[in-house]
């Protein structure tokens, strides 16, 4: 068990030209209250359970856990997962010392695209590519369990 500590960004430029892989991602949530996400994913061809805790203030820093599922499985979890789903495609684009991951998102959510990094703490330094947009870290909106509920075409 673990902790993670990354910070979100909007993207305000084009990215593509530096991506390195991309992979589709659909997800879905079997609980979305703040003090535990559980999280189900199918990545690719790969299945993902996740389980997250609340955030610290900054919103940078929180509890993780997660494990690798068979994807029928997975699917058959979706089934009994809160209404809504989440469907993106995240691309890896490498920067300096360090990996974003950018997700445009479809759907619902069709128009949002952010970029996330994850640091070994909140005080470590990384370089900012120019197609960085505005920091988004610790606003709940952009958090995949709420745009899930809340979608960003309604906002």
């Amino acid at each position: 068990m673990g902790k993670e500590t990354e910070r979100k960004f909007l993207v305000k430029g084009d990215f593509k030209p530096f991506v390195s892989k991309e992979t589709r991602i659909v997800q879905g949530y079997l609980s979305s209250v703040p003090e535990r996400t559980v999280r189900v994913r199918i990545k690719g061809d790969k299945g993902f359970i996740t389980i997250k805790g609340i955030g610290n203030v900054s919103g940078a820093s929180r509890f993780e856990w997660e494990k690798e599922v068979p994807v029928n499985e997975i699917d058959e979890l979706l089934n009994i997962c809160e209404p809504g789903v989440i469907d993106k495609t995240r691309y890896l684009v490498k920067v300096g010392q360090h990996t974003f991951e950018v997700d445009e998102f479809h759907g619902e959510n069709k128009g949002l695209v952010l970029a996330e990094i994850e640091l070994g703490s909140e005080t470590e330094e990384f370089q900012k590519p120019e197609w960085l947009g505005e920091e988004v870290t610790g606003d709940t909106r952009y958090y995949n369990s709420m745009l899930m509920k809340t979608p960003y075409t309604r906002w």
